[in-house]
């Protein structure tokens, strides 16, 4: 079980840079403002970087302000799951991929309508791909 556990490591640590592992797979957080898919525009959508599961789309995409890309809505309810976080003495909502686990992000409930939801996820976690 540990060999697998391992192997399972190794492998990402290959595929991954030290930030997206880091982001991904320790529950971190890169610089505001320092991600590559802050001001990305026109249309496409947003997958893991993990496992390439489609998370979000570029419709659903808005300048939030906080120095994250920031999503009002995800690209299908079954794209991620939520989990409680109290880490740092409050209470936050952790966004993780469904299908592999990774550490993306958290949401706020203070974003705009129809949902007020605010997914503020880490560049990294993500992968752009284009419709163009």
């Amino acid at each position: 079980m540990m060999a697998d556990a391992d192997d399972k490591t190794d492998s990402l640590k290959t595929h991954l840079t030290p930030m997206q592992y880091y982001v991904t797979q320790e529950k971190g957080t890169e610089e505001p403002g320092s991600g590559a898919h802050l001001k990305v525009s026109g249309d496409g959508n947003f997958h893991c970087v993990v496992c390439d599961s489609l998370l979000f789309r570029t419709g659903e995409k808005y300048e939030s302000g906080s120095g994250w890309p920031s999503f009002w809505d995800l690209a299908s309810q079954d794209s991620v799951r939520l989990i409680e976080d109290l880490s740092l003495g409050r209470e936050r909502t952790e966004v993780v991929c469904k299908q592999c686990g990774a550490h993306l992000g958290h949401v706020f409930d203070d974003g705009p309508k129809p949902t007020n939801k605010r997914y503020c996820i880490n560049s990294v976690a993500l992968n752009f791909k284009s419709d163009t």
